[in-house]
């Protein structure tokens, strides 16, 4: 893929001008937020989202930033393939809720389903859990994701019941490496057949490929945002050894869409990607929507809609501060631009 064209960009005022500041309404609380936000930027190859989660720093949001500049002003790789299949993506609702989560993922054969969510227990992961088999049948994929929540005893227990399920694996059962690789050991030694998949130990980490090091990790999960770009995701996956699964940060369909550019790229891919997610909004700023169609999203490049962004456009305030940190953001984002092979 070509190198970022930074002498195409505008100057910083022109950037935060142009920008777009946009605020969806999620269908559910998803990682706990009913309203995702997010700066979409246009430049000569085409459209770039910045949307870190709002408690991020400017340090890691620079990483996203990163990211939606080499979407604008950069060409991304050649696909591999012409379709990526995609997981449908389940929170923390109760048993009742999975059906009509469900179908708001088109033939989607498997299944991401949250779990120790805080405030509700491993019985309620297991009966959410029961619930997506029950819906989609025995043939169906299904992996849980506890978002790094779990201690090493509560993970044991908690993967040693939900495996009856039939887990493709657990993305990222425990928060830091070494607990992962420990959990490794401990499910091998206890005959409990579950993978075990690292995400924000490489998205956060300052060094990805640890986990690979300490073989604390059986699938890496990668987000083309948080790894700024898809050049540098790219690059990790290559150096891990480790198959892949591409998901979203909760991108809108601009930011799916480099996700999409990423697991269309991989020499490998094994399992449907988490790229699925503009579902759990209320509505997206491409129409039609990146939703994914009999299971399925095709690599290319989206434009948003003007109806759609002036629909979304967000709060003053809120656009604002969005300009604002957009602003603070882009020395640091241009600095490790400069600094890529």
């Amino acid at each position: 893929m070509g190198a970022v064209d930074t002498d195409r960009l505008p100057d910083a005022s022109a950037l935060v001008a142009g920008a777009h500041v946009v605020s969806l309404p999620m269908r559910t609380r998803f990682r706990g937020i009913t309203t995702r936000e997010a700066l979409l930027l246009e430049g000569p190859h085409g459209w770039g989202e910045f949307s870190p989660f709002v408690e991020y720093d400017d340090e890691e949001s620079s990483r996203w930033l990163a990211a939606a500049l080499e979407s604008g002003w950069s060409s991304w790789p050649e696909p591999r393939r012409d379709a990526v299949a995609v997981n449908a993506t389940v929170p923390a609702v109760t048993p009742d809720a999975v059906p009509a989560v469900l179908a708001r993922f088109d033939g989607c054969t498997t299944a991401k389903v949250k779990v120790a969510e805080p405030g509700q227990s491993v019985d309620d992961d297991v009966d959410r859990v029961a619930a997506v088999r029950e819906a989609m049948g025995s043939s169906a994929g299904i992996r849980v994701d506890a978002n790094g929540h779990w201690d090493l005893d509560t993970a044991v227990d908690a993967l040693a019941r939900l495996s009856r399920y039939g887990l493709e694996y657990a993305e990222q059962p425990c928060r830091t490496v070494d607990e992962l690789a420990q959990l490794r050991k401990t499910l091998a030694r206890n005959g409990i057949d579950v993978r075990v998949a690292a995400d924000e130990s490489i998205r956060k980490a300052d060094d990805p490929l640890r986990v690979a090091r300490l073989e604390a990790a059986d699938v890496v999960v990668v987000k083309v945002a948080p790894l700024g770009g898809v050049g540098p995701a790219l690059e990790i996956i290559d150096a891990c050894g480790l198959p892949a699964v591409v998901s979203s940060a909760l991108d809108t369909g601009v930011g799916i869409s480099a996700g999409v550019a990423l697991a269309a790229a991989l020499p490998d891919l094994t399992f449907a990607c988490g790229l699925g997610t503009v579902g759990l909004l209320e509505h997206d700023v491409v129409d039609p929507p990146v939703v994914p169609v009999r299971g399925l999203l095709h690599p290319g490049r989206v434009t948003p809609d003007p109806d759609l962004l002036s629909r979304a456009a967000a709060p003053a305030d809120r656009d604002q501060w969005w300009r604002e940190r957009l602003a603070r953001c882009l020395p640091l984002a241009l600095s490790r631009l400069a600094s890529r092979p």
